[in-house]
């Protein structure tokens, strides 16, 4: 049976019931991996993803580790339609009479979809890291104060002075825009573009490739199962690829610092800032945690983009008329 020709409404639609679930799953490890990659060498607040959420939680309480969910929640409708619907859409048009598509054409429709989706990934990321990080800096901050504390000589009353203000992404937004316009927002958008495009370089290709492997004939749908591990499988390996420029996007968009932390002024200077003062391994912090957050995140994304969710209520709009 041949495939059903899913209107565009269908593929955002399904696109942002994808990543409603997805995120619902896997955020608490997301908010790990930007903890993770954005502490410095010499105040490490965490030694793992397993240590950075239990001391989350305790610091924090449970839903600490939803912080900068509601920005992710709301945005992430729109940045995986788009993702996924450009490369749809990219993929229609590099292909000639039906013909099967070549891996470089396969790439260029990835190159396409990672372009498209920065205009809302850059800042929902922005405001994302700034919620989740929030709560690492505070948590140093209080430490450091205690150790002043029980130190003679910097004076008694410095841990009574930190509290820590907890602000929203509407405050956020507002003070960027008040002072930076929007560009305030967008902020990182170059890291952004260097990791989403290369990530959708990997991934659409790879899907394709690895979803076609269930195909019992090119007409047929792969069963569901198999999307989803093709999802997963590309997800994390796309994921591991461009985990360096991911870490230089989380320190660039990182608007607050913890004590003694470096300070970046642009992708080169950040590089090779890392490079220099934590070493190349440095580069693949929060590797895990990502390939945890995306295989599962983008499997559920292929298996509700694929099954066509919204097509079938769509559909049935018509009837309803009737």
């Amino acid at each position: 049976m041949a495939d059903k020709q899913i209107s565009l409404p269908a593929k955002l639609i399904n696109g942002g019931i994808a990543g409603l679930i997805g995120v619902t799953c896997v955020f608490p490890i997301d908010l790990a991996k930007t903890r993770l990659q954005n502490q410095q060498n010499g105040h490490r607040m965490y030694t793992s993803m397993s240590d950075c959420l239990i001391k989350t939680i305790r610091s924090e309480g449970y839903f600490g580790m939803y912080r900068g969910a509601a920005v992710n929640l709301t945005l992430v409708t729109p940045e995986k339609a788009i993702k996924l619907a450009a490369n749809d859409f990219f993929r229609h048009h590099l292909a000639k009479d039906g013909k099967k598509l070549t891996l470089i054409k396969e790439m260029l429709a990835g190159c396409g979809a990672g372009t498209c989706q920065v205009i809302v990934t850059t800042p929902m990321e922005m405001l994302k890291i700034q919620l989740q990080d929030a709560g690492r800096i505070a948590a140093q901050k209080k430490l450091m104060a205690a150790q002043a504390q029980l130190n003679p000589s910097t004076g008694a009353g410095a841990a009574e002075s930190v509290v820590e203000t907890r602000t929203t992404a509407m405050q956020i937004t507002r003070d960027l825009l008040r002072s930076k316009g929007i560009a305030g927002l967008y902020k990182g958008l170059g890291a952004t573009l260097l990791r989403d495009v290369p990530f959708s370089i990997v991934y659409f290709p790879l899907f394709a490739n690895l979803n076609k492997l269930g195909q019992t004939t090119p007409d047929v749908k792969a069963p569901f199962y198999v999307s989803f591990l093709a999802g997963c499988l590309a997800g994390s390996t796309a994921a591991v690829a461009v985990n360096p420029c991911d870490v230089i996007k989380t320190r660039l968009q990182s608007l607050q610092r913890g004590v003694n932390e470096d300070t970046y002024s642009g992708i080169i200077d950040c590089a090779r800032k890392i490079w220099r003062n934590e070493g190349p391994t440095a580069f693949l912090k929060g590797a895990y945690c990502r390939a945890l957050v995306i295989a599962p995140l983008f499997g559920i994304a292929q298996v509700v983009y694929f099954i066509g969710i919204a097509e079938y209520f769509l559909d049935m709009l018509p009837m309803r008329r009737d």
